[in-house]
């Protein structure tokens, strides 16, 4: 009998930089889905990747002096790097610069333009960069990108629009009668309300202002907007053709049955994907599921904050498991979720450690010491009450089978991690009640206690299989330390699968060892990784040719200070600062406007190179030149004297 297929996929990471561990919870999120459904028996695909194109990553490229196929054959080398290092069984690994996925999205572009749903026309409005996104002044919160509350500039260029429009009464209708399909219900109200019910804009699809993109075929000054580029992947993935020519895998499995995305990124997911889709005639996904964030403290990540934790300094730290296990379990189903260095060592120790490493530890160790390491079922309940704590231990290792089941087909991920440990304390708790220390010293109770240590041993073992979706190496050590396999969920709805005379691992290394929070803290400190490794690894950069020190000789840099600053008409990057350098003040064109206004540059010391030859630039003269750092992210900083000190001072 052919498998029931289940296609989930995630958000394809914007190659842009190396994923943080909030990047990377998505990954081991849709990991355990995927894992789980496999297990109930499901023909699952799972597919993640690589989002390559747009200006942020041609800027990037540029500064960092190479081309930008080379910067993103890197980042996204990193980012898979990341991904199986968290042990993530995704089944493909899409990349925007696939040349079948580039084929296909100029299809589709082609086909949005034959139908009449895209025109060529002109966009004016507020552009984020790190969003790839144009925004109203309406929308803009306290003018910055209501996204991601960076800086937004002026933009107005030649683009193709998608006449979302003629789509959303269809779209609406399609929500209010699949209520499932957008999750939690709270995204569903806020993409209704917010959006769709008081009327869709039209979607600039195209831009001309850069060429890092996939070419409109039939206009190729134009680049496919990179939303429209990367939406795409879903299908293309699988072997979507707009000709009709689509592969047997598209046709098995699509429609999607989960989309697993962030909640910032949700009206894409929602109202374009599926008008997209609907202009193709192809079936909506059956789900989109909007997850909540990873916070540090109470903030979202961000490398510009410097507040950033990357997933392989938390498994330098911790281990891949123990890492999956709290990401997981901190998320709650529809509100952010919290991550500290002091959680972590609280839940390793806890959780990990105590409840889970000490319950495997003491229940082989009793088991090598009175038995040999063999288990035998005597089913010997002799010891008055032993009937009734033996039954509720037993109960509660089904019915966690059945919640477990449950939470996971709502998507309670946390929920479901919760059930187990609720299991694995019983377990302790049922050490407590049996005393097998006290059994062990009379003959007559030898019985019994072999009935205790099995049914700690089925119960664990029970929990162990159950743990595999989250925890996939520490399932398997567990399993393996009491001589038995991985069961289906399909066996587990009777208690005493293990077999008798098993024999225990007699030397297992213990699972999870203690960690201290002061020693733990301290290598943080020591390390500098109070939210940054990124950071305390520095920026590579390519190296230019070895230069003389004659050569840097004839560089003149001088302390100036800015007395005046305005914006150059017309230009989205120039600002026109007057620097006063000795007793003279010269004027300098910089390219700054993207990361200070005017007026935060009135005063600033800067250091400026004076002896360059002047230059026109927008039509005015620029007499030096003000220098800055810029990282790999794209944040740019003044260079400026440690103190305040005379302006016209040299640097030497």
């Amino acid at each position: 009998m052919s498998k029931k297929p289940y296609y989930i996929t995630t958000a394809i990471a914007y190659a842009s930089g190396k994923p943080h561990i909030g990047n990377t919870y998505e990954i081991v999120l849709a990991d355990a889905i995927a894992r789980f459904r496999r297990e109930e028996g499901l023909e699952v695909f799972f597919q993640t990747g690589t989002d390559e194109h747009g200006q942020k990553i041609e800027n990037k490229a540029k500064d960092a002096g190479i081309t930008p196929k080379e910067y993103v054959d890197n980042a996204a080398g990193q980012i898979r790097k990341i991904w199986d290092l968290m042990n993530t069984s995704y089944d493909k690994f899409i990349r925007t610069t696939d040349e079948d996925h580039k084929k296909q999205v100029q299809k589709i572009f082609k086909k949005f333009y034959d139908q009449g749903d895209i025109y060529k026309g002109c966009y004016e409005g507020m552009y984020c960069t790190a969003c790839e996104s144009f925004f109203t002044d309406s929308q803009l919160v306290d003018g910055k990108c209501p996204d991601c509350g960076g800086d937004v500039y002026p933009a107005k260029e030649e683009a193709y629009f998608f006449k979302m429009s003629k789509y959303a009464d269809r779209l609406i209708k399609y929500i209010n009668e699949h209520p499932e399909f957008i999750q939690p219900v709270s995204r569903k109200n806020e993409m209704m309300n917010n959006f769709l019910l008081p009327g869709l804009q039209d979607l600039c699809v195209s831009r001309t202002s850069f060429t890092w993109g996939i070419p409109v075929e039939f206009d190729p000054k134009h680049v496919t907007y990179v939303w429209l580029d990367a939406l795409s992947n879903y299908i293309t993935g699988i072997g979507y053709d707009v000709d009709g020519n689509s592969s047997e895998r598209f046709k098995r499995f699509w429609p999607a049955d989960l989309h697993l995305i962030g909640k910032d990124i949700i009206r894409f997911h929602t109202i374009y994907w599926p008008i997209f889709l609907m202009a193709l005639d192809l079936p909506l996904p059956k789900q989109v599921f909007g997850h909540p964030w990873l916070l540090q403290g109470d903030g979202k990540m961000s490398k510009s904050k410097g507040n950033v934790i990357y997933a392989d300094t938390l498994v330098d730290f911790f281990g891949v498991d123990a890492v999956r296990y709290f990401v997981l379990h901190e998320m709650p189903f529809d509100n952010d979720g919290v991550i500290s260095w002091e959680l972590m060592v609280e839940r390793f120790n806890s959780d990990l450690a105590n409840v889970l490493g000490n319950l495997v530890s003491r229940t082989i160790s009793m088991t090598n010491k009175y038995f040999d390491g063999v288990l035998t079922d005597t089913k010997d309940e002799s010891v008055a009450g032993a009937m009734e704590v033996d039954t509720d231990l037993k109960d509660v290792a089904l019915m966690t089978v059945e919640k477990v089941v449950r939470k996971m087909s709502e998507l309670r991920v946390a929920d479901a991690i919760s059930e187990i440990w609720t299991l694995f304390k019983r377990c302790n708790k049922y050490i407590d009640e049996t005393t097998p220390w006290i059994l062990a010293k009379e003959e007559d109770k030898k019985s019994r206690l072999q009935t205790v240590l099995y049914n700690l041993a089925e119960s664990i073992s029970i929990g162990a299989t159950l743990l595999y979706s989250f925890m996939p190496e520490t399932s398997e050590k567990i399993l393996e330390y009491f001589g038995t396999n991985k069961r289906s969920l399909e066996d587990m709805n009777k208690f005493g699968l293990l077999m008798s005379g098993t024999t225990l691992a007699k030397d297992p290394e213990i699972l999870f060892k203690r960690l201290e929070l002061e020693e733990v803290l301290k290598k943080v400190e020591t390390l500098n990784l109070n939210g940054n490794k990124e950071d305390t690894e520095g920026v590579d950069v390519e190296a230019k040719a070895v230069i003389e020190y004659d050569d840097f000789a004839k560089l003149q840099i001088q302390v100036g200070q800015i007395v005046k600053c305005e914006e150059v008409p017309k230009s989205k990057k120039l600002l026109c600062s007057q620097v006063k350098v000795g007793n003279t003040t010269r004027q300098i064109l910089s390219g700054i406007k993207q990361w200070y206004s005017a007026k935060d540059m009135i005063g600033k010391q800067v250091l400026v190179i004076t002896n360059l030859a002047p230059k026109k630039i927008a039509g005015l003269e620029s007499q030096g030149m003000i220098l800055l750092a810029e990282d790999d992210e794209g944040n740019a900083s003044l260079v400026s004297p440690e103190r305040n000190i005379k302006p016209g001072s040299e640097i030497s």
